[in-house]
């Protein structure tokens, strides 16, 4: 392999970034019924995507491909709306490459292997050094142009990007052993009993969906697999347990590469992928100094740049106050006479006289009409909330009408609302 010295230039121009964005995210339950997870909503005008796109592109990556397929269309709309900035005489590219049965006529993306199988033809003519494999699904800011130095200068098969996360939650990750010079030396990919960190019984050491490969070397093994009929075609059950076995993988931690901004006290990623996780997430940017600091412009998390008007508060009488207290209101938004506190509101949201939002996940181009008292909710895109509607004040009612947590939590759809006056 090329050394680091060698390569001409960042390594990041020389390599191919590959999101995988296909996912259902189950966990999410009736907010991935019309879109899928990378396509969710977060922070007030992003999408969870464009966490790993802005990632790329701020690494100095300028190839980029997007593999798309549950519900794809609101993921591709955005995608075609807020990403299509790339030119070709530049040598940047940027293809959306929904499961298009390209290999057999029955034959959609069977797993996360198959769906970079399926595409060595568009890889192949691009010709890019490196490829950088990511998650479509987590939020985090991270340097990917350390973890492409780690692996040049290791001479590995494949890196594999990691973090350290509770047992409790491992289950749900490909979980790893590593020496002290960060070699794989076991992988499990989402283990019923995930093994401890040595030192660390109540931590594992965590897969974070984030593989790089040189381009030439991938391909082989994508064809080698490709062949086994055993495989079930996927990265974290095929691929990266048969690199272990017979390769050289290695461990890249997230705190090396993790971009912080000067408020920012830890490494920051987040798999939000339940309700409560996604909810969290969201409110906790309401913070004065949050964990994720969205408003560094040393790093910027680039979306499709909607036209709104400015946020606009109105109403100055007892009662009647258009007001918002440790909240985020995105543009576009008329706060009418109703208060807001701890929330965080998407775009083009409309809240009504007398009511009041307290903890809520607003997404874009609600109705919140008069009088209504909402705590601890998400609500849904275009979701018309209708006068006096109270949502998080009694458990069994909230329990019959919306989707509701065991922390109280409830998601609130149109389809739910609808059959409230049914």
């Amino acid at each position: 392999m090329m050394s680091a010295h060698q390569a001409s230039g960042p390594l990041a121009r020389q390599a191919m970034a590959y999101v995988l964005a296909g996912g259902r995210g189950t966990r999410l339950m009736e907010l991935t019924d019309v879109r899928a997870k990378p396509a969710v909503y977060f922070g007030g005008k992003l999408r969870i995507v464009d966490f790993a796109l802005s990632n790329a592109l701020n690494s100095g990556i300028r190839r980029m491909a997007v593999a798309t397929q549950y519900k794809a269309h609101s993921l591709i709309r955005h995608l075609q709306r807020g990403w299509n900035f790339f030119r070709t005489e530049r040598n940047e590219s940027f293809d959306i490459l929904p499961a298009s049965q390209r290999v057999s006529e029955d034959q959609w993306y069977v797993g996360t292997a198959d769906a970079v199988y399926q595409n060595i033809d568009i890889i192949e003519s691009y010709d890019p050094k490196w490829i950088v494999l990511l998650a479509g699904d987590h939020i985090y800011t991270m340097d990917y142009e350390g973890m492409l130095q780690q692996h040049v200068n290791a001479g590995a098969d494949v890196t594999v990007g990691c973090l350290e996360v509770p047992r409790a939650w491992a289950s749900g990750f490909g979980v790893m052993h590593v020496d002290a010079t960060d070699r794989i030396l076991s992988f499990e990919e989402k283990p019923a009993n995930p093994a401890p960190m040595p030192g660390k019984p109540e931590m594992s050491l965590a897969s974070m969906g984030i593989y790089v490969f040189e381009t030439k070397f991938l391909i082989e093994q994508l064809i080698r697999d490709a062949g086994n009929p055993e495989s079930s075609r996927d990265f974290g059950k095929d691929i990266i347990p048969y690199l272990v076995q017979n390769g050289k993988a290695m461990a890249h931690p997230f705190d090396r590469s993790c971009v912080r901004s000067s408020a920012e006290r830890a490494p920051y990623w987040r798999d939000v992928g339940t309700l409560d996780a996604y909810y969290d997430a969201n409110i906790d940017l309401t913070d004065v100094v949050p964990d994720l600091d969205i408003y560094d412009r040393n790093w910027p998390i680039w979306t499709y740049g909607e036209m709104t008007a400015p946020a606009k508060f109105v109403h100055d009488l007892d009662g009647r106050r258009g007001s918002a207290i440790s909240s985020i209101i995105a543009g576009g938004t008329i706060i009418s006479g109703g208060s807001v506190r701890r929330s965080l509101i998407s775009s083009n949201v409309h809240v009504h006289s007398f009511a009041a939002l307290d903890g809520a996940v607003i997404l874009p181009e609600v109705d919140i009409a008069r009088g209504a008292r909402l705590s601890r909710v998400i609500v849904d895109r275009g979701v018309k909330i209708p006068a006096g509607l109270v949502v998080g004040e009694d458990p069994e009612l909230d329990a019959k009408r919306f989707r509701r947590t065991a922390s109280g939590l409830c998601l609130i759809t149109q389809r739910m609302i609808d059959r409230i006056g049914a």
